[in-house]
């Protein structure tokens, strides 16, 4: 069986590297399509955007919005399956739903930059059947650990595992002073490194989490309840002061600190 794989990029080279079948490659660049087959070696091929050719699985590997108009367009394209390796679920699923009826449905998300792998991928499969059998088999052997999860679980977690965890890395980066090397404590040297890590990508890509999944207004809203804390501890310590008293016991930050841990 071969494979069409929309989207060259870095994602859908890894799909085509992991899969074990022939490939034809399908991008919005033609240029970036005919690189990424010759990249793949023989059993490789590019295809024009807009081919009325038959595959027997459709893999939908492009950036987060665009996902659900991708598979709209290129899942009747599929005789037995179509998948998707874009990072969201429940859309893209719906979208197989409706341009696909007959296909086996499944989506994918490699929780890792595809530099990284193998890893972790997520799998939610809509409507299951050998030849999705025979994609998770590939992706398996590549050394991934396969996670099954419904679409709306895996949705609603990612809103915190990429959306607040990546805009929180990036607050932290944007808030932080250059600092001598030798007064780094070991928790600020491990925020440090993730903020290198994410800043160190493809915004974009990041650009399309925030999008898709939030997080920054939670994250802001949750500093601002810190800060109002601190404030309301240190105003609380100099009216005690005033009044000879020995100071606040810090039951206002105390509250905040151990809402964070539960």
């Amino acid at each position: 069986m071969e494979v069409l794989v929309v989207g060259a990029g870095a994602v859908g080279r890894w799909v085509a590297d992991t899969v074990d079948a022939p490939v034809a490659f399908a991008d919005v660049d033609p240029q970036r399509a005919e690189d990424a087959a010759a990249a793949a070696g023989a059993n490789a091929r590019a295809v024009a955007l807009d081919t009325d050719e038959q595959f027997a699985v459709v893999a939908v590997a492009v950036p987060l919005r665009v996902a659900a108009a991708a598979v709209e367009r290129h899942a009747p394209k599929a005789t037995d399956a179509v998948v998707d390796f874009t990072g969201e679920m429940a859309g893209p699923l719906a979208a197989m739903a409706d341009a696909a009826p007959d296909a086996e449905h499944a989506s994918f998300h490699p929780l890792f930059a595809p530099e990284h792998a193998p890893g972790r991928v997520a799998i939610t499969e809509q409507t299951p059947g050998p030849v999705t059998d025979a994609v998770r088999e590939w992706f398996a052997d590549a050394g991934n650990e396969l996670v099954d999860v419904g679409a709306g679980e895996h949705d609603d977690a990612m809103a915190t595992i990429q959306g607040r965890t990546h805009a929180a890395v990036l607050a932290f980066a944007l808030a932080a002073d250059d600092v001598p090397d030798a007064l780094a404590t070991p928790v600020y040297e491990e925020l440090a490194a993730l903020a290198d890590r994410v800043t160190g990508g493809n915004p974009r890509v990041y650009g399309d989490i925030q999008s898709a999944f939030g997080g920054a207004e939670e994250v802001a809203a949750a500093a601002q309840r810190l800060a109002d804390a601190v404030d309301a501890a240190g105003g609380a310590a100099d009216e005690d002061v005033d009044n000879g008293a020995s100071g606040d016991d810090g039951a206002a930050f105390a509250e905040v600190y151990d809402d964070a841990g539960r």
